[in-house]
């Protein structure tokens, strides 16, 4: 069961993304494994490349606050297909997740459209435990 204030921190934080030229607005939040909420939102540039995405976003909002470990994860956007993280932030959500990781992947109203694994959307990952003897 999803918990729904996650997924309300990653519908707000959609409504706050800063994309001017996409128009593409994207909410995310995490739950840490303190159970506190960390969102973040999409922030275009004009240099393209430069922009951030709202995984990144909550992410460093988490590990500003202290957490170190994601137990639960939304990702809120617009339109008729799914808007699940890019694989950068695929890995981002990996280096503090768990294979088994819920992703819940919602319409910008933060109705559940679906929900995967980490490891359903980044099969064979690589993580820390790789780095570490």
């Amino acid at each position: 069961m999803a918990d729904k204030s996650l997924i309300a921190a990653a519908v707000e934080a959609r409504a706050k993304a800063y994309a001017p030229y996409s128009r593409f607005l994207v909410g995310a939040a995490v739950k840490d494994e303190y159970g506190a909420i960390h969102a973040g939102c999409n922030v275009e540039n004009a240099a393209y490349p430069q922009g951030t995405c709202a995984e990144a976003g909550a992410v460093a909002a988490m590990i500003m606050a202290g957490g170190r470990k994601i137990i639960e994860a939304a990702v809120v956007g617009g339109g008729a297909n799914l808007v699940t993280p890019c694989g950068g932030c695929r890995q981002k959500l990996r280096e503090f997740g768990a294979p088994d990781l819920a992703i819940h992947v919602c319409d910008e109203s933060g109705q559940i459209k679906r929900s995967f694994t980490l490891e359903e959307l980044l099969p064979s990952s690589f993580g820390p435990e790789n780095l570490i003897p």
